[in-house]
């Protein structure tokens, strides 16, 4: 895999260069901003940025305004939220936002590494012309690109890797605890909540594609062709 670029945004100088160091060690450049103001500039300067490390509590713009502007000008790139918060409504607020990962304070670098890595080989690192297609719907794997019925349809990168578990499982009721411990896995401790809301704008973003994702009562969801 090419060398990556990471932003790691945070007010903390200490945070900052504890996972600077980690990521330096792991072989990717980093770029750094100590404020939201600072992390949207270093944002629209630097078009090679391959992921975000996006603290929650910031002055000036605090992660989640920071969050929401990324958002409306790229749906895809991967952001991972650092939080000293467990207030589930604070997380689903984020989720709601677009945010991929949460990863609690305090953390171990290296799983903060390993979720990296885990999450970039996921989104950049497909063979090319791996497609999967069921429903009207088709996923490029490589591209990191999802079509409706031709037309392309733009997914935060939690989206994506729940729609495709979705079509790699077609015809299969999947639980909950089974959509979590594959689409979020690697010690991620959610609520059913987290799922039903990336759900429910995954359909809405889908169309009428979107009916295909069928709630299995008690259980969790499956996903048939009509």
């Amino acid at each position: 895999m090419e060398k990556k670029t990471i932003l790691v945004v945070d007010d903390e100088s200490r945070m900052r260069k504890l996972v600077r160091d980690f990521l330096q060690r792991s072989d990717f450049t980093v770029v750094e901003a100590e404020n939201g103001v600072e992390a949207m500039e270093v944002f629209y300067e630097n078009k090679d940025i391959a992921l975000i490390i996006l603290d929650v509590m910031m002055p000036k713009m605090d992660g989640y305004e920071v969050l929401k502007e990324i958002r409306e000008q790229d749906k895809s790139i991967p952001i991972i939220m650092l939080t000293a918060k467990a207030e589930e409504r604070s997380e689903l607020k984020g989720f709601d936002l677009g945010v991929d990962e949460y990863i609690s304070k305090p953390f171990s670098p290296k799983i903060l590494v390993a979720r990296i890595e885990a999450i970039l080989k996921r989104t950049y690192g497909a063979d090319q012309g791996d497609i999967i297609e069921a429903g009207g719907i088709e996923i490029n794997l490589a591209a990191h690109q999802v079509t409706v019925n031709d037309e392309p349809v733009e997914l935060s990168f939690k989206e994506f890797e729940l729609l495709v578990y979705f079509l790699e499982n077609v015809g299969i009721a999947l639980s909950r605890e089974k959509i979590l411990n594959h689409v979020w896995n690697y010690d991620y401790f959610g609520d059913a909540r987290t799922i039903d809301t990336h759900v429910k704008k995954l359909r809405s973003k889908l169309g009428t594609a979107g009916a295909q994702i069928k709630t299995v009562w008690g259980m969790g969801y499956k996903f048939e062709v009509e």
